[in-house]
Order: C-alpha cells, then sequence, then structure tokens
C-alpha cells in the first residue's frame, strides 16, 4: 500500500520541480504560437502610413521578452511593440507600440482559438489608451488579420 503513495508523492515533486525550471526558460528557448512572420490577410489593402509598417510582422524572442518587428521587403525594420515572454501564450496580448512617433496601445488577439503552431491566425488591433477590443465606443486606428508565412528572421534590440 505504501508503494503508489510513494509514487505518488514522487510525481507530485518532480512535476513541481519541472514547473520551477519552466519559469527559468530564457527568452531564446521560450515557445510561442505567436512566434514568427505574419502578413496581413488582404496585403491589397491600403493602410496609413503608420499601418504600412504594420504589414509583415516578424515575431520572435528579444533579450527576457518576445517583440514584433516590422518587416519591408524582405529587410528588417523598426519595432513595433514588445510584450512579456511571461505572457507569450495567452490569448489576449495587451501592451504598447510604435505609431509614427506616438506610442499607442496594442492588441493581439487570439481569444477566438484560430491560432495554431503552422496554420494559425490573430488579429491585431492599435489604439487610443480608451480603445477596448469588445466595445464599440472607442475604435482602434488599425486592425488587421494576420496569417502566418514562416518562420521569423528579424529580431529586435535587447535593450
Amino acid at each position: 500500500m505504501r508503494k503508489p503513495f510513494h509514487r505518488a508523492i514522487l510525481t507530485c515533486i518532480a512535476a513541481l520541480g519541472l514547473a520551477a525550471c519552466a519559469g527559468d526558460l530564457s527568452a531564446s528557448e521560450l515557445k510561442s504560437a505567436y512566434f514568427g512572420r505574419w502578413t496581413v490577410d488582404d496585403p491589397t489593402e491600403k493602410f496609413s502610413v503608420n499601418g504600412k509598417l504594420y504589414g509583415v510582422v516578424d515575431i520572435a524572442p528579444c533579450g527576457a521578452d518576445f517583440c514584433g518587428v516590422s518587416v519591408d521587403s524582405g529587410a528588417c525594420g523598426e519595432t513595433l511593440f514588445r510584450f512579456l515572454a511571461a505572457h507569450a501564450n495567452t490569448e489576449e496580448l495587451t501592451g504598447h507600440g510604435k505609431w509614427g512617433a506616438a506610442s499607442k496601445k496594442v492588441v493581439l488577439d487570439r481569444s477566438d482559438g484560430r491560432i495554431e503552431a503552422a496554420t494559425g491566425i490573430f488579429t491585431l488591433y492599435v489604439g487610443e489608451p480608451s480603445f477596448n477590443v469588445s466595445s464599440r465606443s472607442a475604435m482602434p486606428l488599425f486592425v488587421a488579420n494576420y496569417h502566418r508565412i514562416g518562420e521569423s528572421a528579424c529580431t529586435a534590440p535587447t535593450s
């Protein structure tokens, strides 16, 4: 009778140890369904000067975080947004990002469960601080659906 109890205790200890180690992963070891090269679903859509920066985005680890970097004709551009590594698999990410010379609210939303590691999509919103995805009272400045087209090649500075 004691052996099953001891096995259960040892299994619990091992699971706790693995969970503790998982928190020590560096961003380069981090896995996320958001990582990769993403493009807007409709590349022929007309975007503002600021919105063009968001046409193709590489999302990858950057230091202890993960970042979105603009890609223009295959060349790495500006860092658009940065999120904490702890949120790499959160369904809705909310933070701040670049919009011209200003900083605006950025939301990456995959809450409908559509994103998958290889073929998923997500929606990206950029708006004023009062903007809310679930409200129509404050509309975003930019909104687009993205689909994954490959692995990320651009990374942001770590600072």
